[in-house]
């Protein structure tokens, strides 16, 4: 099943691990997809070979993630239990990648809303396409930023760029976000992101890790911690159940899974 969602392979003599993410059609982050991405970080952190990660989309279309299954949200097809566990797997990998002592990029092709963009925030570097864009745009869809994501965009870009990217749904395109820090660095495309990774790991390599595994404790420990803390996630999950299980919520998710069945069903034609 973990095959059918992501590979893993080594460089820079085995110190860099690249994840390359591959549910098709468009990487969507369901309980096995977060499941495989926990187990995954696990084992990798396990590895005293290993230094670094890459994340990758191998995907045929031009997307990095779609971000959150739909049906792990939609109630009428789920549980209030199925979705604590899915809320607690997804947050958990993500508070463990956002605090992890290794080197984490995201290499972003084309589209990253929502919890991908989240995973690509809580890496260290961020390296996408000219024509990523990325926001979380929960909101477009009726739904909230969850707090702690919100928490992870402020580190990065402040309290007011942040006010307006989750308020309103905004996307940001690489040229602004380049300027405003919430990426790295731009290449052309899909085949330049694994050498501008590979580039920027071996010169962040060639220092020993024991001072930025402190300084990453000293900048982000506090939130990690509270953010994987598991009985604050089924908190959090019982009060998001409580908004999905609205009938204006549930609503909106049928009209967004519609329209995106419906952009299904055209591409086949």
């Amino acid at each position: 099943m973990m095959a059918d969602i992501l590979s893993v392979s080594y460089a820079l003599d085995s110190a860099l691990a690249i994840v390359s993410l591959h549910h098709e059609p468009v990487n969507s982050m369901n309980t096995a997809f977060w499941t495989a991405l926990l187990k995954t970080l696990s084992e990798l952190e396990a590895n005293s070979k290993v230094r670094g990660i890459v994340f990758t989309s191998t995907l045929k279309r031009n997307v990095f993630t779609a971000g959150d299954d739909l049906a792990e949200l939609y109630a009428p097809r789920t549980s209030l239990v199925q979705y604590i566990n899915f809320w607690v797997i997804s947050n958990t990998f993500l508070a463990r990648l956002y605090t992890t002592p290794l080197l984490t990029i995201a290499a972003v092709k084309g589209a990253c809303p929502a919890a991908g963009f989240c995973l690509a925030m809580c890496c260290d570097f961020r390296i996408v396409t000219q024509d990523a864009s990325m926001g979380l745009n929960e909101v477009a869809i009726g739904l909230s930023v969850p707090g702690n994501w919100i928490k992870v965009m402020i580190s990065i870009v402040g309290q007011g760029m942040t006010d307006k990217f989750t308020q309103f749904a905004r996307f940001v395109g690489t040229e602004e976000a380049l300027k405003l820090g919430l990426v790295d660095t731009v290449v052309s495309n899909s085949n330049a992101l694994e050498p501008a990774a590979l580039k920027l790991a071996e010169k962040i390599f060639e220092s020993p890790d024991s001072g930025r595994w402190h300084i990453k404790g000293l900048l982000r420990g506090e939130l990690g911690r509270s953010w994987g803390d598991r009985r604050a996630l089924e908190r959090e999950a019982h009060q998001s159940w409580g908004f999905l299980t609205e009938k204006k919520t549930i609503k909106a998710l049928e009209a967004v899974m519609l329209r995106l069945s419906k952009r299904r069903d055209k591409s086949k034609i």
